[in-house]
């Protein structure tokens, strides 16, 4: 008698779970409670109430509440129309166009845009978007040092006279190391050695730059820019993702990239919540400023108190503890203590870099902010690993 196939199959990704449980990695959905360290609703808009009338509003004045098609198809509506035009001029760009999630618009940009006779330089720690993008686009991959320039411009020179484009990605604010890409130096490389730069500005839309417009609107260099990504489910509390730069970037994408062409397109009302997302943020220059004051104080005291903050110059804080088992202790015992805190473990970051990752929101304290400083430093003293190294 043959085998069960679909018992295999299960019996398979059983074994897959447990060899991730024994390493500490395996990871389970449940819905966080307590002061939210985890959130990417770095300006509090997720609960503004101004946002959820607006988007009332938008529900209510909508001739349709579903996207019915593509955008190619049945989907397209003035609304999308003029929001983009309304972000290409809040980005300083030429045009934008809108796609359903960051991932698919960093899957889209990049697959349309490059070929297998390009090279691409990328930072070693980019997001899993832009490292998949690269994957399915297929073209010579050239990983760089973290944030390490003088290894760029090396490998940038030594492929002065090879085929193909050349392509420089790169985050703005790094989501895990919290820590931010010098893009005017980058930019400068990439206009010296023929090539071009996208930057995802996922972490920085709305909380860094002018009216929140990112980290390369703040250097001025979105015109030299190939393309700009921002997103739209983070500090603007919506969803989707804008891909902002040339007429012609926007036109060859509404033509040539897969995630945008094959996707139904969002219900018009969406247009509305994030239009209203972008005017609020517009205006919200005190609580980027605090959250960049708060955020600061922070990194500032963990290294204090001697903990590996990596860099960390944004609202995100990480502070870097090295084992899996030595961070997911410390995650419960700050949940134990009222914090919604997540530990992140490889493949998330790298192999003994496990780490508690702080996101810091407007809505968050200053009493709870120093409350979460004492309460890490708590765990740390009853480590009897680190109080021996520290009385040695």
């Amino acid at each position: 008698m043959p085998s069960d196939p679909l018992a295999s199959w299960k019996s398979r990704l059983k074994s897959g779970l447990r060899e991730l449980e024994s390493w500490s990695q395996r990871r389970n959905l449940e819905e966080m409670r307590g002061v939210n360290f985890c959130s990417n609703d770095y300006l509090g808009l997720a609960e503004h109430p101004a946002l959820r009338e607006a988007v009332l509003l938008a529900v209510q004045q909508a001739k349709r509440v579903g996207g019915t098609g593509s955008r190619l198809l049945s989907g397209q509506t003035e609304d999308w129309k003029l929001l983009e035009e309304e972000f290409a001029n809040f980005a300083g760009t030429e045009a934008a166009l809108y796609f359903g999630s960051g991932y698919a618009a960093n899957i889209g940009l990049l697959t349309a845009l490059v070929g297998k006779d390009d090279v691409v330089f990328s930072d070693a720690l980019n997001h899993a978007s832009l490292i998949d993008g690269m994957r399915l686009a297929g073209p010579r991959k050239v990983i760089y040092p973290h944030l390490d320039l003088n290894a760029l411009e090396s490998a940038l020179r030594r492929d002065l006279v090879a085929p193909g484009r050349k392509i420089i990605v790169t985050e703005s604010v790094f989501s895990m190391n919290g820590d931010i890409a010098p893009l005017r130096e980058m930019t400068e490389l990439a206009e010296k050695y023929g090539a071009v730069l996208i930057v995802d500005e996922a972490h920085a839309t709305a909380v860094h730059g002018p009216q929140g417009s990112g980290i390369a609107a703040q250097a001025e260099l979105q015109l030299r820019l190939m393309a700009i990504v921002h997103t739209c489910g983070k500090a603007l509390a919506s969803a989707g993702a804008f891909v902002c730069g040339s007429t012609v970037l926007k036109d060859h994408l509404i033509n040539r990239a897969r995630t945008f062409i094959f996707s139904t397109a969002p219900p018009p009302y969406l247009a509305g919540q994030i239009r209203a997302a972008m005017n609020l943020a517009a205006g919200m220059d005190r609580e980027r400023e605090e959250l960049q004051q708060r955020a600061a104080w922070l990194a500032r005291e963990f290294r204090f108190a001697g903990f590996d903050t990596a860099g960390s110059a944004s609202q995100i804080v990480p502070a870097i503890l090295g084992k899996n088992d030595d961070t997911m202790e410390a995650a419960e015992f700050l949940q134990r203590e009222g914090f919604a805190v997540r530990g992140i473990r490889p493949p998330t970051v790298p192999e003994g870099k496990a780490r508690l990752r702080f996101s810091l929101t407007s809505s968050i304290s200053t009493t709870e902010i120093s409350r979460l400083k004492e309460t890490v430093v708590e765990w740390r003293a009853r480590q009897p690993v680190a109080a021996a190294v520290r009385n040695a």
